[in-house]
């Protein structure tokens, strides 16, 4: 039997490879001559970086500008010419000292910064994966970092979203002239606008602690700064692009000044580790992440593995901490079947907080379940 273990992580409680470990352990119970190959993959957010490392890349670290002005350490990964950057190693909501939320004054600086530090090891693409921003500064920060001039009444803008209200002038003829001849993939599944209900401001900034009021404050700026920002003949009108609200909208300052190109994460992930070419010869797929619901449906990384599997002719099954899909949302997937932790451990806290161990159980199952009747009889 040869089975190939490609999952996200379950955030807070197992990483991808932790996942995968686990469930080997479980099939291997089983089947102890099992063939298990694990495969890393993300969605293009958290996770991407070590999904490139595992693939070949060599990781760089450096220290940039964490999202409230701290330095912080952050990864990034190289392979040859091209970088891998998540904007969460920089930007991201697991940065902010003491989990405190900063929806008003958090900043995209440091993607900025290593964006920058890509360049200097000569890098000519730059695939930035964005997701768990603690910002929705539109790409602001990330913008001043690599050389364009946003400036109030009485000196630059100030670090955040909502000091764009007070902008008066934007001069992108600083941008570090590298940039113009590098290509930039944002690695991103969110289809949102910069401005509206389905905006950054709307839809991602009470998820990193804004309030109604902070909503309708940001928004405001992120307004100003589109209208000042697009007055320059040298950017590209992207406010209504979609993926501009991504992370808080980094999306929108790279669709629109870095002339970045979008890439389902998925797909840019399943790129750098060969998924599939690893599918060739596989009896059976496992996929999954902490959460199965209607946000998976959107392109996570259980969609794209059940895609590339059902492309390859392999079954795939997922495995999750919870699911809220329907069956038929299930089969439209293209998953045979969903294992959730929940069924063996209804308590969340203690599905969280034995996950490994739930996991290894659900490994048995799966190879007790897929492959029965290929077992040999005792």
């Amino acid at each position: 039997m040869r089975i190939l273990i490609a999952s996200d992580k379950f955030k807070g409680s197992a990483t991808g490879a932790e996942v995968a470990e686990s469930l080997g352990d479980g099939i291997r119970r089983v089947i102890p001559d099992a063939v298990i190959e694990a495969v890393p993959v993300a969605d293009g957010g958290e996770g991407t970086v070590d999904a490139a490392v595992a693939s070949g890349f060599e990781p760089v670290t450096v220290e940039v500008t964490g999202p409230v002005g701290d330095p912080v350490s952050a990864r990034f990964a190289v392979r040859g010419a091209e970088a891998i950057i998540e904007m969460a190693a920089a930007s991201g909501l697991d940065l902010l000292p003491h989990g405190e939320k900063a929806p008003l004054t958090a900043t995209s600086r440091g993607t900025g910064e290593l964006m920058a530090a890509a360049l200097d090891r000569g890098c000519t693409t730059i695939v930035l994966g964005v997701g768990g921003s603690a910002c929705t500064d539109g790409g602001a920060g990330m913008l001043q970092a690599l050389g364009v001039s946003l400036r109030a009444a009485d000196g630059p803008v100030p670090a955040g979203g909502v000091a764009l209200a007070d902008l008066v002038s934007v001069d992108v003829s600083g941008l570090d002239p590298r940039l113009p001849g590098a290509a930039v993939v944002l690695a991103s599944d969110v289809d949102n606008p910069l401005l509206g209900d389905r905006g950054a401001a709307a839809v991602f900034a009470p998820q990193k602690g804004a309030s109604a009021d902070d909503v309708a404050a940001l928004e405001a700026a992120l307004s100003r700064f589109a209208e000042l920002l697009e007055a320059d003949p040298g950017v590209r009108p992207s406010a209504e692009a979609p993926g501009a609200g991504a992370a808080g909208g980094v999306g929108y300052a790279a669709l629109a000044v870095l002339g970045a190109s979008r890439e389902p994460g998925i797909e840019v992930v399943q790129r750098l580790t060969g998924l599939a070419d690893r599918l060739v010869g596989v009896d059976l797929v496992i996929t999954g992440e902490g959460s199965l619901d209607d946000q998976s449906l959107g392109g996570k990384t259980p969609l794209g593995v059940a895609a590339a599997a059902r492309a390859a002719g392999v079954p795939v099954v997922a495995v999750c901490g919870r699911s809220t899909l329907s069956d038929d949302q299930v089969r439209d997937a293209g998953f045979r079947h969903v294992y959730a932790l929940s069924a063996l451990e209804p308590d969340p806290a203690s599905s969280i907080a034995n996950a490994k161990a739930l996991l290894v159980d659900v490994g048995a199952r799966i190879a007790r379940d897929r492959f029965r009747p290929a077992l040999p009889e005792h």
